[in-house]
């Protein structure tokens, strides 16, 4: 066969070689595709039914196979009853296959393992206005503790697709719309899943958040820079930070040319720039998506090769066109062998690594299976507190102990409201209304009826989420009008391909509440009764016409099995809020896209009679205690080649214990293109008792500071930088000025790429 060379410093084995050397065309072919058992009418994939169903497990495995495709996670199936099923699957691979080759077993778990019963914490969107890398690493050692137990050795997460347009769908998968924030917490994920031997997969690499007018599948117009200094940085920090073992191709087009079949973005930059050694897998139905959707390839056994030729090396979640497709390629001469030799040494490495080639499974699988013990309850009830933002407060908040409070809206008293599109309970639960949740999910009304045990309750729904019947509008005012306070929870619902209003496939062309909710929210403001409007959401709304009139309004995006309790916590007192907006909430659909990395010319100015500015900032969150943050100080010796080190005072001046998220923005005042009028340079997470004081030391490196050049390097350039901590992005509590010296200096992947963070 033929030689391909592979990166610099991928290890392959002789003993994957020699395997190699033995196998088929065929034994090759199923080393590199998945099996997806499905049912008729379990459309959790975009044009799923498009595909012809694949024969039985039983009838597809002789070869071998790469991949069994969501074992745990395509239907409500008992735990340890699927892994008696599948360990004896596993000795089947093992003693009847010829080269006795298990299976790498793959799921879903953004929001946690995607499987019944088990945990489901936050979504994404959360972990962002949580701004706790910490407290998602340990969110991410449980769910590959889970997975692990299970038999399960690969999940298709972190998401680290940078938000560009609230409009997209898939914003509640994604964790902010600043590379930085999404880079960290993503990379924390991905240290913390794969401490457990269990691998992590980045998606959706690379662009398709940046789709034309927030469409799902839309192509991308990007140039260059805009795609080295937002939306790959996220990539990079996985991968050479994180040292993750998976990257998912996207299902995108960047300048015409599809993700899945360009090897200049998953070899020439993932591989030979990067360094990464790991596996390539295909988004689901991706490859075949090259001659159903793009039309580059004129049948499945073209478009096998082209995805092999850029880089792909496994086709998920079948084997549509790497398997029969592929191999008459191969046999015509129209593909070259070597390139699938180069996608199965990577598998069976990636086997290797985690142990399979040495598996028997003579072991007893788990009978005892605790999916959603204590410690994920815990975790899912931090991350969800400290998720919530509270948007605007006149004092309402907390509620008085003996208020009478109307709880009104859709979102109050529906579980399904507290997960996102990819939870388990709206990805499949959906197309089995007749089984169990399978774990405890108290709504909002449930847990504030448990809270507020001192005070009155009353509820009516008021509307459904996404119709137009208004003949619960009276009620609703009826309620408020008897009531202290009325309790307004609106919003989403995550689902997929148009059956939600958020979620895969479900875009918006525009940014109101869905359905009638804005009219349930002004039927219930004009009764006079203060209201607290409570978003669900997966996407930011435009909601400047309630804001200035509601008491106030807390931000929720989608918070787990624990939400509900926490947004009783948030209402009541008993937790103090400290969520921050990770995406800027939008003026309207029209300023959209919107990033708060603008340019100067892409905010208000006298050129246009339009507005952009978002109604509250990328950053803003308010608390019941305050805070200041005071003598900014930059350390001498900054420079181009060193970055640059500040230190700020926090203090808590407030009558309760509260956290501050410490924001460092900086601005690059002249520049060779045009930089953003703000950019997050740091932040850090802190814990003040009232009156407590700390000062807060944050090293920027110059990575931070780079950017993309004329000449496609990416430099920091000597000049001034303004600097300051604020609030959000928009407040400059304190400001300070610095001037880089030093001559331009180019930025290689050996220069950190994360601030220092220390509290002294």
């Amino acid at each position: 066969m033929t030689q391909l060379e592979l990166p610099v410093g991928t290890h392959v084995s002789e003993r994957v070689r020699d395997l190699l050397a033995r196998m088929t065309l065929e034994e090759k072919l199923a080393q590199i595709v998945g099996f997806w058992e499905k049912s008729e009418g379990e459309a959790v994939a975009p044009l799923q039914g498009e595909f012809e169903a694949p024969r039985g497990l039983d009838d597809s495995i002789q070869d071998g196979l790469g991949h069994l495709t969501r074992v745990y996670g395509t239907r409500p199936v008992d735990a340890a009853e699927r892994a008696a099923w599948l360990w004896d699957k596993q000795r089947w691979f093992v003693n009847e296959t010829r080269l006795g080759i298990p299976a790498l077993v793959h799921e879903e778990c953004l929001t946690g393992l995607s499987a019944w019963g088990a945990a489901t914490f936050p979504t994404p969107l959360a972990w962002g206005a949580s701004f706790d890398t910490d407290l998602v690493t340990r969110m991410g050692e449980l769910i590959g503790e889970s997975m692990r137990s299970l038999g399960i050795h690969q999940g298709l997460a972190p998401v680290l697709d940078v938000i560009r347009d609230p409009r997209w769908g898939r914003v509640d998968e994604c964790i902010s719309e600043d590379p930085y924030l999404v880079g960290t917490l993503g990379t924390s994920y991905v240290r913390g899943l794969q401490s457990t031997g269990v691998h992590a997969t980045l998606k959706h690499f690379v662009g398709y958040s940046a789709s034309q007018s927030g469409r799902n599948f839309g192509p991308v117009h990007i140039g260059r820079r805009e795609l080295a200094d937002v939306l790959l940085v996220p990539f990079e920090m996985g991968v050479l930070d994180g040292g993750v073992r998976s990257v998912m191709s996207a299902y995108n087009e960047i300048d015409g040319v599809p993700v899945a079949g360009n090897d200049e973005i998953l070899t020439t930059l993932l591989r030979d720039r990067w360094g990464f050694d790991g596996t390539v897998v295909a988004d689901y139905f991706g490859v075949a998506f090259l001659q159903l959707l793009h039309h580059t390839a004129a049948d499945l056994g073209q478009a096998a090769g082209q995805a092999l030729a850029a880089g792909v090396d496994i086709e998920l979640p079948t084997g549509d066109a790497y398997l029969q497709p592929l191999a008459a390629a191969v046999r015509a001469g129209a593909v070259d062998e070597a390139l699938v030799d180069r996608a199965v040494l990577r598998a069976l490495a990636q086997k290797e690594d985690l142990g399979l080639l040495d598996a028997t499974f003579e072991d007893e699988p788990p009978t005892e299976v605790d999916l959603d013990s204590p410690a994920h309850r815990e975790v899912a009830a931090l991350l969800a507190e400290r998720s919530l933002v509270l948007l605007t407060n006149d004092g309402t908040l907390p509620l008085a102990p003996d208020a009478r409070v109307a709880v009104i809206g859709p979102n109050a008293d529906r579980a399904a409201a507290l997960f996102g599109c990819y939870s388990f309970l709206n990805h499949v639960l959906a197309h089995h209304p007749d089984a169990a949740v399978g774990i405890e999910t108290p709504t909002v009304l449930e847990a504030l009826r448990r809270e507020h045990s001192d005070g009155e309750i009353t509820y009516t729904p008021g509307c459904a989420v996404d119709d137009d019947d208004r003949s619960g509008l009276d009620a609703a005012v009826a309620a408020a009008s008897a009531a202290d306070v009325a309790v307004l929870v609106v919003g989403d619902h995550a689902a997929l391909f148009g059956r939600g209003t958020v979620g895969e496939g479900c875009d918006r062309d525009d940014l109101e509440l869905p359905g009638v909710q804005r009219e349930l929210v002004e039927a219930v403001l004009a009764t006079g009764t203060p209201v607290v409007l409570v978003m669900l959401t997966g996407r930011p709304y435009a909601v400047d016409w309630a804001l200035h009139r509601c008491a106030a309004a807390v931000q929720a995006f989608f918070p787990g099995e624990e939400g509900g309790n926490a947004l009783a916590g948030v209402l009541t007192g008993r937790v103090n809020p400290s969520g921050r907006l990770p995406v800027s909430l939008p003026r309207s659909a029209g300023a959209q896209p919107y990033t708060y990395l603008h340019p100067a010319l892409g905010g208000d100015g006298d050129v246009t009679n339009l507005s952009t500015v978002p109604t509250l900032p990328f950053g803003h969150g308010l608390s019941y205690t305050t805070f200041t943050r005071t003598d900014l100080r930059v350390a001498p010796g900054a420079s181009t080649s060193g970055g640059l080190t500040v230190t700020v005072t926090v203090t808590n001046t407030g009558d309760r214990a509260g956290a501050d998220v410490v924001q460092v923005y900086g601005k690059d005042v002249v520049a060779s293109v045009t930089r953003p009028v703000a950019q997050l340079l740091g932040y850090h997470r802190v814990e003040l008792e009232p009156g407590e004081s700390v000062d807060v030391l944050l090293a920027v490196p110059a990575a931070r500071l780079a950017f993309t050049d004329r000449s496609g390097r990416r430099v920091v350039e000597p000049g001034e930088l303004e600097l300051w901590v604020g609030s959000s992005c928009a407040q400059r509590d304190v400001e300070a000025s610095v001037v880089l010296a030093g001559d331009v200096y180019p930025v290689t992947l050996d220069d950190p790429r994360w601030t220092g963070v220390t509290v002294l």
